[in-house]
């Protein structure tokens, strides 16, 4: 009885924190009018014809990018703060997995951005629809 009662809170325990307080994807009805501000990367060379989150091959010179929470398929602009320069890009990986960063984009979007240099750049993000891959 004893082992069992160990098994329920050991099962309860990882329940509660087994996701680590990452968060679920946002649902496309939670999205119609989603802004976010924060910093952008960009990612290039090295995943070039990877398996991108939503199964699609990761193309540096499509206009895509990567969002922790946004569904697939969300078209958003970019825009950079630094200067002022937009792109709109459609949402088909998962990241950026490094903290403080809200948004990684595809070298061409990045490059349109003026933001290759500097690699990091303060950014606007506003979903302005959806285009299924």
């Amino acid at each position: 009885m004893r082992t069992l009662r160990h098994l329920v809170l050991l099962t309860l325990v990882a329940a509660l924190f087994g996701c680590g307080g990452k968060k679920p994807p946002l649902e496309p009805a939670d999205v119609r009018h989603y802004t976010e501000k924060g910093k952008a990367s960009w990612y290039g060379k090295k995943y070039h014809g990877r398996t991108t989150a939503n199964g699609e091959r990761y193309d540096m010179y499509a206009m895509t990018a990567a969002h922790r929470r946004l569904p697939f398929g969300s078209v958003v602009r970019v825009t950079n703060l630094d200067n002022g320069k937009s792109v709109e890009v459609r949402i088909n990986d998962r990241g950026p997995f490094v903290k403080g960063r809200i948004i990684d984009l595809s070298y061409t979007a990045a490059r349109k951005l003026d933001m290759i240099g500097p690699g990091v750049v303060p950014v606007k993000i506003k979903v302005i629809g959806n285009r299924p891959g």
